[in-house]
């Protein structure tokens, strides 16, 4: 897993379903996109969304510049990047320290694979892939195909 900061709170995600973390890019703002969308990067010829995580979550709380990264994953068959504030490791977590979401997360919490126990610390599993809604996905392949057309 690689566990990342978001605010005050420690995150995970799977580090099979990442393609590379990267520094903080200059992003290129989209009009009309969605507030959860930063923009888009160039990375390395191919244009991608860039999406803030905190944003998208609702999570709010200190941010230092210097040690944001960009999570380059796939989002519903789009490659994109997740704003973090930090990586924090990359660790092992074994499925006895991995409890299901609780019940009252079910219908929005469709992207919480699960809450790993980490010392007397709690990282929230994230799933990239249903880190955005149907719709949401859809919102995010017009803006590639329009950042790709401009």
């Amino acid at each position: 897993m690689v566990i990342f900061g978001l605010g005050k709170e420690l995150y995970g995600m799977d580090i099979f379903e990442l393609k590379e973390i990267i520094r903080m890019a200059e992003i290129t703002r989209i009009p009309k996109a969605p507030s959860f969308i930063e923009g888009v990067i160039n990375l390395r010829g191919k244009i991608i969304p860039v999406i803030d995580l905190k944003k998208k979550l609702g999570i709010y709380g200190n941010e230092n510049p210097e040690e944001k990264r960009i999570l380059v994953t796939d989002v519903g068959g789009q490659t994109a990047g997740l704003v973090v504030d930090y990586v924090h490791e990359v660790a092992d977590v074994e499925d006895k320290d991995i409890e299901p979401p609780p019940a009252v997360l079910e219908i929005e919490g469709r992207f919480i694979k699960g809450l790993a126990k980490m010392g007397e610390r709690i990282v929230v599993l994230l799933k990239a892939d249903e880190i955005l809604s149907l719709k949401e996905k859809q919102e995010l392949e017009n803006l590639a195909k329009e950042g790709m057309q401009g």
